[in-house]
């Protein structure tokens, strides 16, 4: 019998399939199998958030084809994306499969070539469960915020609304930039520009300052005018020379973010375009004389890394085309410049293949996976060659009472700008090449113009600029930026206006909404602060602090409720014969909350029932030793049920401003007092009753 492997999308199937031969039968899922119900929250609060997962609808049948032929196979390989949703997708199969999720029934494939397959087979490993519940608890978050808010956002502003805790704090960044633009005071300045000739050549240099180092910059037409006036007759020679070299160095190949950003810029892809076409090199197309295979790395990451064999396949392939000198001298390394640490399990996206050029595979494949495979490939080794050597030189040009300035340089040498450079939001003039200079040479005057100018607001984002704003801010990982804007577009929250992003009326009426209710939800340091802790769950860390941490078992909450009960009742005026009496009313007390619990619905009726067995057995032990104080153990044991922590804590939070978990604190307190009152007088009714008190 033939092995089966599991995997998302038929494409993958057909290309994994191609390279494991008739020894394995290859399947795909069709993405996610289980999730979460539609039309419920299907989130157990009440015991530990456990999710209630079920089949998803219309999969029920792929569900029974995948059921028989993991029965009828000789063993089961889950080889889902190497991400957080793909690990999701391998937990729930191994569920429903009757796999053991500790067994070595995974495999990841960074790269669908045949190396690629051939090294995720021989390493298969346990399914990653801190990966799982790091998806599951951004999942459950999600469902949390979504079904909590979204019923407010009905009654307050249109049924049928939605609320997303990653989509709302989007939306909040493209209103405030809009309120930022709308509230923008323009402010006047004029630039005063003098081209300048030598010989056949001209250029063009600035009003800098005057002869003393003052900076000038004219802040109405009347300044600007006077200076022109000043300058009338002068003459114009240049002053310092200064001549120098840099570097220009390569950008690194492309994450998730920037390939996102560049293809907008470059490509004019939306987000979601572009994941499409790289999902699809990723998983394989059909190249002449290859057969099917996979063209880019994993296109999920925002690690920076590359292999030490994916570097010396590009080094090989510029010498060959480019020459030798085009190879960079030494390995690059970059450094992340997201607002949170790459997680590095992924390389950074490159071609499988650094050999196969573009041109190869354009007689393949064409539309988008041909322009983006081209784009990937050209960064990728772009970012493997030399330096762009440029000369420059600054000029300062005194004319009277006036100092000029012009910079420029000249490519000494093209390096990686041979095969590509980036592409820009940034709309500034560029440097370019002055003529020959020498101190002290006379320049022509061609031409002095004095331009009105304005300062200028941010600009309105786009999605290239929007996804770096999430990225900078922490907001989102590489999986979420694409859904991300596909969601607030397709609710109406936003709309496009010629690639820029705009909210909508609704959209606004929603943030502001979102802003006055919950501004918490919305606040970009606390999501980026909340993901960051998501993370924690991916990395163990939360584990490992834990482990380090005393744990709070039953047996150290018996043995602390019953010191504290005793040591309370022998501060509280207690004799020492009161004190085994209050460590035992503290140990009914432990054992009670242990049974029911200390959360939410529970939390009443525990505290009545804690309160009412303290109180009936410390009366009961009065009646029949009087030396014993019943209110000395009481209270003692009460004491550890105190709404003190509440209750500080809720003071704590009116002085610093958040009335609402204030007020809530204060009323948790009250709530735990009534509580204890009412035990107490229910055990003082029935010990009356019973004729001990």
């Amino acid at each position: 019998m033939a092995k089966l492997v599991i995997v998302e999308s038929p494409a993958k199937a057909k290309t994994i399939g191609k390279y494991l031969g008739d020894d394995y039968e290859v399947t795909a899922s069709m993405g996610h199998i289980r999730d979460l119900p539609a039309s419920q929250l299907g989130i157990d609060v009440e015991h530990g958030y456990t999710p209630q997962y079920i089949s998803i609808k219309g999969k029920e049948k792929l569900i029974k084809e995948l059921k028989s032929k993991a029965k009828h196979a000789d063993g089961v390989l889950l080889a889902t994306d190497p991400d957080r949703e793909g690990e999701a997708i391998s937990w729930h199969l191994a569920n429903i499969l009757g796999l053991d999720p500790h067994e070595p029934n995974r495999v990841t494939f960074d790269e669908i070539t045949k190396k690629g397959v051939k090294e995720g087979m021989a390493h298969p490993r346990a399914i990653d469960e801190d990966l799982f519940n790091a998806q599951q608890a951004r999942r459950v978050l999600d469902r949390l915020v979504g079904y909590k808010l979204s019923p407010f956002l009905w009654r307050k502003v249109r049924r049928g609304l939605s609320a997303g805790r990653v989509q709302s704090v989007a939306v909040r960044l493209i209103d405030d930039r809009e309120k930022e633009i709308e509230n923008f005071k323009p402010e006047e300045y004029w630039n005063v520009d003098a081209t300048l000739g030598t010989g056949h050549k001209s250029f063009t240099a600035r009003l800098a300052s005057d002869s003393t180092g003052k900076k000038l910059l004219p802040k109405n037409e009347a300044e600007a005018r006077a200076i022109e006036k000043g300058l009338e007759g002068a003459e114009y020679t240049v002053g310092e020379l200064k001549k120098g070299k840099r570097a220009k160095q390569p950008t690194p190949a492309f994450i998730t973010s920037t390939l996102q950003q560049e293809a907008s810029r470059r490509l004019g892809f939306t987000a979601t375009r572009t994941m499409r076409a790289a999902q699809t090199l990723y998983e394989g197309v059909d190249i002449a004389g290859h057969g099917m295979m996979g063209l880019i790395t994993y296109m999920r990451t925002d690690s920076l890394r590359i292999s030490d064999e994916a570097v010396a396949a590009a080094k090989e392939y510029i010498a060959g085309a480019y020459g030798e000198a085009y190879i960079c001298p030494y390995k690059r390394t970059w450094k992340t410049k997201s607002a949170t640490a790459a997680q590095d399990a992924h390389e950074a996206i490159r071609p499988s293949v650094p050999s196969l050029t573009p041109d190869e595979v354009d007689k393949s494949i064409s539309g988008d996976t041909a322009k983006l495979y081209r784009m990937i490939w050209s960064r990728f080794m772009a970012s493997q060659m030399a330096d762009c050597i440029q000369d420059t030189v600054s000029a300062s040009i005194t004319a009277g009472d006036y100092l000029f300035r012009a910079s420029g340089f000249r490519v000494a040498f093209d390096g990686f700008t041979a095969l590509y450079e980036e592409s820009t939001d940034d709309t500034k003039k560029k440097e370019t090449a002055l003529p020959p200079l020498e101190e002290g040479q006379k320049l022509a005057l061609k031409k002095l113009t004095a331009d009105q100018k304005f300062t200028q607001p941010p600009p309105l984002y786009t999605e290239a600029t929007l996804i770096h704003a999430l990225e900078e801010n922490g907001i989102g990982r590489p999986s979420t930026y694409a859904p991300i804007i596909t969601t607030i577009v397709d609710r109406g929250y936003v709309e496009k206006d010629q690639k820029k992003l705009k909210t909508t009326p609704l959209g606004q009426a929603v943030n502001t909404v979102m802003m006055e209710q919950f501004p918490n939800i919305v606040d970009v340091k606390f999501s980026a602060d909340m993901e960051k802790k998501l993370d924690v769950v991916e990395a163990e860390q939360k584990l490992a602090a834990a482990r380090a941490l005393p744990r709070v078992t039953p047996r150290r909450e018996v043995l602390a409720c019953i010191a504290g009960a005793a040591g309370f009742a022998y501060l509280f005026g207690g004799t020492l014969a009161d004190v085994p009496v209050a460590a035992v009313a503290g140990l009914l007390e432990a054992l009670v909350c242990l049974h029911f619990g200390r959360h939410s619905i529970n939390r009443m009726f525990t505290d009545i029932v804690a309160a009412f067995c303290c109180t009936v057995w410390a009366i009961a032990v009065q009646a029949v030793v009087p030396a014993v104080s019943a209110n000395a153990a009481i209270i003692g044991a009460l004491m550890v049920l105190t709404p003190g922590v509440a209750l500080t804590m809720g003071v704590r939070d009116i002085l610093n401003g958040d009335y609402l978990s204030g007020s809530i604190r204060l009323l948790d307190a009250l709530l735990i007092a009534g509580s204890i009152a009412g035990g107490v007088v229910l055990g003082w009714i029935v010990a009356r009753g019973l004729g001990v008190a």
